[in-house]
């Protein structure tokens, strides 16, 4: 799994809570970037824009000082006060220009920066109430956002991010089914799907078959990784929940051959986001060579032969 690289969430280094503790202080991008190169076995960053960008040149400067290649730009659009009724969707429509506008931003920063990849979750286009909006004009206008923001840079891929909810009760892209229907409308080689495998827990979905969706039309562009308890977003450490979906999504990104980054997305509430996100990549590569010690061979014979109780008894004795 050498074409897998380990790259880390610049924001992650920064504030960090929730709507009773906030677990982490705010930093610089100055003060993340130094605290990014001094997590272990780190390969690449992800950043965020417009947050990490207040001055564009001073800040794309002090990212390629850095001296980590950025895996993405991530887009945000749901964080501002304007956001608030929707992005893409939004029943304004000078905000929906915007939005594009922002997106246009994103790939030519992706560009400068050598990342070639804007990935963006529109967490606030939805709704939360029946009768609340037209799903039909959003549907329309989500299509013609992506689009117009795609086709400003054909070299640059645009991912988006699914997620079931937050901010909105019912995101517009929920899921991987209704990711891969939005790439399929919109026909455009540069517009694909990030994989978050939290995401995809907490939609009820097993990522490892997600990824077996989205790879074999070229649809699967980014993975983030960490873990939940399958009902909420927690970004938890990867495994740490479900041990054996890390090794499964490994296992099948790898038969797969699918070639590219591996995000991480996880929060520390407890302890140092260095030592977090350290442990993180650590645990990313023992993953690996506990896939490596059980053997793809033997992996798929037991998929073949679709047995549980001897799957699950090879699994565990692995670890004896």
């Amino acid at each position: 799994m050498k074409d897998l690289r380990h790259s880390v969430m610049v924001s992650l280094m920064g504030r960090q809570a929730d709507r009773f503790h906030e677990y982490q202080p705010a930093h610089s991008l100055a003060e993340r970037l130094e605290m990014v190169g001094r997590v272990e076995g780190v390969e690449g960053i992800e950043v965020v824009y417009p947050n990490d960008f207040a001055d564009a040149p001073e800040s794309v400067a002090a990212i390629k000082a850095a001296g980590l290649p950025v895996s993405a730009v991530n887009l945000n659009v749901k964080g501002q006060k304007k956001w608030q009724a929707g992005s893409f969707t939004s029943a304004d429509a000078k905000l929906r220009a915007e939005a594009v506008a922002d997106l246009k931003t994103a790939t030519e920063l992706a560009a400068e920066l050598d990342s070639g990849l804007v990935t963006c979750c529109p967490l606030i286009d939805g709704h939360n109430y029946s009768f609340q909006v037209d799903y039909a004009k959003q549907w329309a206008w989500l299509e013609e956002g992506i689009a117009e923001g795609a086709r400003h840079r054909p070299d640059v891929k645009v991912s988006l991010e699914y997620k079931l909810n937050e901010s909105r009760t019912f995101a517009i892209l929920g899921d991987m089914g209704r990711a891969l229907y939005l790439c399929e409308r919109l026909d455009l080689p540069n517009v694909g799907v990030t994989l978050d495998v939290g995401h995809a827990l907490m939609a009820k979905e097993t990522p490892a078959a997600m990824a077996c969706l989205a790879a074999p039309p070229g649809r699967l562009f980014y993975v983030h990784f960490n873990d939940n308890g399958r009902e909420w977003d927690w970004d938890m450490l990867p495994g740490s929940v479900n041990c054996w979906d890390l090794v499964e999504t490994l296992f099948y990104l790898d038969r797969l051959a699918w070639k590219g980054w591996l995000c991480y997305d996880v929060l520390t509430r407890n302890g140092d986001p260095v030592e977090q996100m350290s442990a993180t990549i650590a645990i990313m590569e023992a993953a690996e060579s506990l896939l490596n010690k059980i053997g793809r061979d033997t992996l798929q014979r037991c998929i073949d032969d679709g047995a549980p109780a001897s799957t699950y008894r090879e699994l565990w004795q692995a670890l004896a």
